[in-house]
């Protein structure tokens, strides 16, 4: 009777914290037009015609939109065992992520897959499987849940680059696309970055270790909007900060990112201005 009790109260909890990250610090729905970065991706994606949308490009969105909202729970619970602020920022670009996919989804009339918006929850069975495996994974230590982080994006980045080489046709879902994997390249260089301060290596899983390192040793794509070629369609936000957090580096004191690091309101990616 003990444990029950014990437990109820711990879901409790995590219920009632995890309710204003998501309702008050821009995560749900929305989050897209939080700032003008938004409003200019939402614009040029009015200005395309909508296509005809092949079957690829169907099963591609439902399977983005899943994607997105898996790294954004995830980091959610990570945020809440681990209290990084890495997580929070990352996961609050997710949501943004999310709203874009469901852009698209609206503009050729796609049934939400990611219409129960609690946090694990799926349509696709696979999806519900991987988060707890991420999240078991990462309650371990903070050690493992950057890794986990790392090898989110690793996918991320591979399914967009493999969807814009062999599935994409339509210049709109293009375009999102291209923002979706530059935010991801961000947010790999962000969790590389704090593996580096323990001493950590990540070895990719699924982009190539040469792309990896193409990545992770060029500059950060802060503060632009791309269009459906990967080209700069315009600038946008703060460009300053990578959103990394506070909690310290493994040796300890004075962070990894910078003081405060960034609230993630920047540049559509959670790597937002310094605080």
């Amino acid at each position: 009777m003990k444990k029950s009790i014990i437990a109820l109260l711990t879901a409790a909890v995590l219920l009632a914290a995890t309710t204003p990250l998501l309702a008050g610090n821009g995560y749900g729905g929305g989050a897209l037009f939080a700032n003008g970065c938004g409003q200019i991706v939402a614009d040029h994606v009015a200005s395309l015609p909508v296509e005809e949308l092949s079957e690829a490009e169907r099963a591609s969105l439902v399977k983005m939109r899943q994607e997105e909202k898996l790294a954004r729970d995830v980091y959610l619970s990570l945020q809440l065992q681990w209290g990084e602020r890495i997580f929070a920022n990352i996961a609050r670009a997710e949501q943004r992520h999310m709203d874009m996919v469901t852009l698209l989804l609206d503009r050729y009339g796609i049934e939400d897959p990611a219409a129960d918006d609690t946090i694990g929850v799926f349509t696709d069975g696979a999806f519900n499987e991987l988060y707890t495996q991420l999240v078991e994974a990462g309650n371990v230590s903070i050690e493992e849940a950057l890794q986990v982080g790392a090898t989110i994006e690793d996918l991320d980045i591979f399914d967009l680059d493999e969807a814009l080489k062999n599935d994409i046709d339509n210049a709109d879902i293009a375009m999102i696309y291209q923002n979706l994997a530059k935010g991801s390249r961000n947010h790999m260089r962000a969790f590389a970055s704090r593996l580096a301060a323990y001493g950590i290596p990540y070895s990719p899983q699924y982009i190539s270790e040469e792309a990896y390192e193409q990545i992770t040793g060029s500059e950060w794509e802060r503060g632009t909007i791309l269009d459906e070629n990967g080209e700069v369609l315009a600038t946008c936000g703060n460009p300053g900060g990578n959103g990394q957090g506070n909690r310290g580096s493994a040796q300890g004191g004075n962070g990894n990112g910078n003081g405060r690091g960034g609230q993630g309101n920047g540049v559509c990616d959670g790597t937002g201005p310094k605080a």
